[in-house]
């Protein structure tokens, strides 16, 4: 694979601008300055410095967002940007998709990859990946709406028959931080899930972050919109 398409595909911009890396001789391999684009090397197991800072080549993609407000989790969006625009073309021309959603208003954590069988395994609930959640409600948090939260509450899906009645959402952890900031742990993905089981208790969000995502937290240097790679899929679950 050449020089120019690795830098390529692992984010580092244009092919013009990758180009102009490789011209400047801010790329290294095995120590020593490559300014051919087009040398050849074999892409497994590849590492290759860029600018002085290491980087691994990453056969599948695995991304941590930072998720600002006012973004769709979606490649066609309907009402406000895609997060897709917040990637650099060549990880949009992999097609990473999101794993799992975050409603457009939702800030935080965002995992994206071109990893089906991931996607399968985290957005499952038999895998029992926990998502933290941190909503901000409009009223006083009761001891009786947490524990109403841990037992579960039914989330009636507006187009079932009537005569089908779904198991009941429920935290796998919920704790209340402050009056009106409640900490939610849940293993499924349902859609508005957060907001759906915080109105079946008798309140309301009014702003909604994830902060983690299995092991995985948003680094303390990642601003809204920032991204970064995730090297190791197991990273998630350690």
């Amino acid at each position: 694979m050449r020089l120019s398409q690795i830098l390529y595909s692992q984010g580092f911009g244009t092919r013009r601008l990758c180009n102009g890396l490789i011209y400047n001789d801010e790329v290294k391999v095995n120590g020593e300055v490559v300014d051919d684009p087009d040398a050849e090397f074999d892409p497994k197991g590849f590492v290759f410095e860029v600018s002085g800072k290491t980087w691994p080549f990453y056969e599948k993609a695995l991304i941590l967002l930072n998720k600002p407000s006012g973004y769709e989790c979606s490649q066609k969006p309907k009402h406000h940007p895609s997060v897709m625009s917040l990637l650099p073309g060549p990880l949009r021309e992999r097609n990473v998709q999101p794993v799992g959603r975050l409603d457009e208003d939702t800030t935080g954590l965002l995992l994206l990859t071109d990893d089906g069988s991931l996607i399968h395994k985290l957005t499952s609930p038999k895998h029992h990946v926990p998502k933290v959640y941190e909503a901000r409600c409009k009223h006083p948090l009761t001891d009786e709406q947490v524990q109403r939260l841990l037992d579960g509450v039914e989330l009636r899906e507006p187009d079932a028959p009537a005569h089908y009645k779904p198991e009941p959402a429920r935290a796998e952890g919920a704790e209340r931080v402050d009056e009106h900031l409640l900490r939610l742990t849940l293993i499924e993905g349902k859609y508005h899930q957060v907001k759906r089981m915080v109105a079946a208790v008798g309140n309301r969000v009014e702003a909604l972050h994830r902060p983690q995502f299995g092991a995985l937290t948003i680094p303390a240097d990642l601003p809204p919109g920032g991204w970064i790679w995730i090297a190791d899929p197991a990273q998630i679950s350690h």
